[in-house]
């Protein structure tokens, strides 16, 4: 058993770390891979000092910025994360329903619409994880074990 020096950081720390750098995200100080990096790394802790070095980096937050929650727009009803995936499903669906009316207009009658293959699926996955909030399991006991032993591997020390 390798016990560390320094004062264990509580799970009510590793909560607000998190709100810290999603407070750093939406003013975009870090983008959603790095955003992502880092918590994962803020639950793999599990002293005090671990935790500071994830924020070393950024500039403090003001008592306002860490008590008022992010502000969002009106059209900000989603996690970033699913506006994200929703944006690439919507990019990608006009690029193929492009594709496809091109060669519907080239061959000079409506072809086999196979959009549907691409579109479907992934609209219909994306739609089960909105209504289901699927995401909600991330922060649960067995994710964060899960982390633990991804950043293991990462960094045995």
């Amino acid at each position: 058993m390798d016990i560390t020096p320094g004062t264990r950081a509580s799970d009510a720390e590793r909560n607000a770390i998190v709100a810290q750098l999603g407070t750093h995200l939406a003013d975009g100080r870090l983008d959603l891979g790095e955003y992502d990096l880092r918590v994962a790394k803020v639950y793999a802790t599990t002293t005090r000092d671990e935790l500071a070095v994830v924020l070393s980096d950024l500039p403090p937050l003001s008592k306002q910025q860490q008590a008022a929650p992010v502000e969002r727009s009106s059209g900000a009803r989603f996690p970033v994360w699913q506006r994200i995936e929703a944006g690439s499903w919507l990019g990608v669906s006009l690029i193929v329903l492009v594709i496809w009316g091109l060669v519907s207009l080239t061959a000079g009658e409506l072809t086999y619409f196979w959009p549907m293959w691409v579109i479907g699926p992934w609209g219909a996955v994306l739609v089960f994880r909105v209504l289901t909030g699927w995401e909600a399991g991330l922060g649960s006991a067995t994710h964060v074990r899960q982390l633990q032993k991804q950043m293991k591997h990462i960094n045995p020390h």
